[in-house]
């Protein structure tokens, strides 16, 4: 299994736009072969100081996919291109994450 954590910021005030896109491409994704989890996270509420937030112009999209093969035909999927085209000017920046879990 693969595990993914895509942090996503977008520009200034433009988070909701860029969730609500998510949202409307999320079931294509959760029907794509190998998709076991696929959802977007924020940072909780009313957290104490000093605690780590990722800031309000910032998500994290949680995915685990069955296999790495299946995580590259998401990549390339045309559901993906035009979520893409439709919120690349929202989009700050994208960092993904690809991970494993640890034998033990």
């Amino acid at each position: 299994m693969i595990q993914v954590l895509a942090i996503i910021t977008t520009h200034p005030g433009k988070r909701g736009d860029v969730l609500a896109a998510f949202n409307d491409n999320r079931a294509a994704v959760l029907a794509e072969d190998g998709c076991i989890e696929y959802g977007a996270v924020v940072d909780a509420a009313n957290l104490p100081p000093g605690w780590a937030t990722f800031g309000a112009d910032t998500f994290v999209v949680v995915e685990k996919w069955a296999s790495f093969d299946a995580l590259k035909a998401h990549a390339k999927a045309p559901h993906m291109a035009a979520y893409g085209a439709k919120t690349k000017e929202w989009v700050a920046n994208r960092a993904i994450h690809v991970l494993e879990p640890v034998a033990g």
